[in-house]
């Protein structure tokens, strides 16, 4: 095996996060990811939470083509979503002696309209996976794997999907970022009730608003809006049923960066603000890890581990960060990184030299200093919505995060 290459960056404005080098379970137990022998390309499961990580080789009849998309299952099981002649397949594969089991669990067939069909993120409990199949006008949410015959249509959305971000740990509530009238709003499916589409994010009428990650325990949700700077999206943060309003940290803006956050520290119930987020930087000469709280109003760069597979990982409870990283020395490893310090309020925090111990940032992060707002300059706030004007979570069945 060789080392997972950099994901190329999406571009900023885009309607998707830069793709991930893995994908890993919402518990954390297992990850899956293509990796590559020569010019063939194969699934592989990561376990995670034993004494030391491990992969299995998990290579089918045939190789897989790059675009193969992979999941790990609860079980330790990895879903495969295959595409071919329009039609979409998908099987769960597990390791039998010296081969690979494969389980087919049926296809999908999309309308000519359908442009894209892509795994949602792993659901809480990994019992179950899902699919948007995205149409010129709607969007179909599939239950892919976990049914008890094949995969099965649960609700058509109206208007373009992307995204997806899980707001409990039952698996129940999801939302997603839809494109109708020319705007992207963030709504809340209800998969208990058919479907059920409720507003989640409505910041400003003519704002395009999307949900990137939430933490269900805490409540932090992190979007990306320009509603503070019509025609720039601006990264913020929330918590869902505060009646704080959104803010949009200027820490947040990297110059010529795409930011993308990808794990929220859980097991932080009453303080949210208090929550280490980690951040991937994609910039001119690279990707590096970065570190932010809502409290503070600074981001902390990190060189990014040997290996890593960009984009992924997950926090711990206590604060450590875990990346999952594979170089041909060491084809299956994780690198922890400790949360820093947590200081409180850092309105007046400086950017501060490396602690001893602690890594410097790469050339890359040192080219994209930790950025601090002025004192006596309050963070943006979003505008606040008339009264007329829906305002987040008001019909969802979560809380309220209000924006006035």
């Amino acid at each position: 095996m060789t080392a997972c290459a950099i994901e190329p960056s999406a571009a900023p404005g885009s309607d998707g996060p830069p793709p991930a080098g893995c994908a890993i379970t919402a518990e954390g137990a297992y990850a899956a990811r293509l990796a590559r022998r020569g010019d063939c390309w194969y699934p592989e499961r990561w376990t995670l939470d034993g004494p030391e990580p491990y992969a299995v080789p998990l290579p089918g009849n045939q190789p897989e083509e790059p675009g193969t998309e992979v999941q790990p299952m609860g079980d330790g099981r990895v879903l495969v979503h295959r595409e071919a002649t329009g039609r979409h397949f998908f099987s769960l594969l597990y390791p039998t002696g010296p081969g690979t089991g494969e389980l087919p669990l049926g296809a999908v067939e999309c309308p000519a309209d359908t442009t894209a069909l892509r795994l949602l993120p792993p659901a809480p409990g990994g019992e179950r996976a899902y699919a948007l199949a995205t149409g010129a006008r709607s969007t179909v949410l599939w239950q892919v794997a976990g049914g008890a015959f094949g995969p099965e249509r649960l609700a058509e959305i109206p208007g373009r999907c992307s995204g997806g971000v899980w707001l409990d740990r039952t698996g129940r509530i999801l939302a997603v970022d839809r494109e109708t009238g020319g705007r992207t709003k963030a709504v809340v499916v209800d998969l208990e009730r058919d479907g059920e589409v409720s507003p989640l994010l409505q910041i400003a009428a003519d704002s395009d608003d999307r949900i990137l990650l939430a933490d269900p325990d805490s409540g932090l949700v992190l979007i990306r809006s320009d509603a503070p700077s019509p025609g720039r999206d601006r990264l913020g943060w929330g918590v869902l049923g505060s009646t704080l309003p959104v803010r949009f940290p200027e820490c947040l803006r990297l110059p010529d960066c795409v930011v993308t956050p990808f794990a929220i520290q859980p097991g932080q119930a009453l303080t949210p603000e208090r929550c280490a987020v980690a951040l991937r930087v994609d910039g001119a000469l690279g990707s590096w890890v970065a570190v932010w709280r809502p409290a503070e109003r600074q981001v902390r760069h990190l060189p990014a581990p040997e290996g890593w597979l960009t984009g992924a990982g997950l926090w711990t409870a206590d604060g450590e960060l875990r990346l999952p990283c594979a170089t041909p020395q060491s084809p299956c490893g994780v690198a922890r990184l400790p949360a820093p310090p947590d200081t409180g309020d850092a309105r007046s925090e400086k950017t501060r030299e490396p602690a001893p111990g602690e890594p410097s940032a790469p050339p890359s992060a040192r080219r994209a200093p930790a950025v601090e707002g002025p004192p006596e300059t309050p963070e943006p706030e979003a505008p606040a919505p008339s009264p007329q004007r829906p305002v987040p979570l008001q019909q969802a069945p979560l809380a309220r995060l209000v924006t006035k």
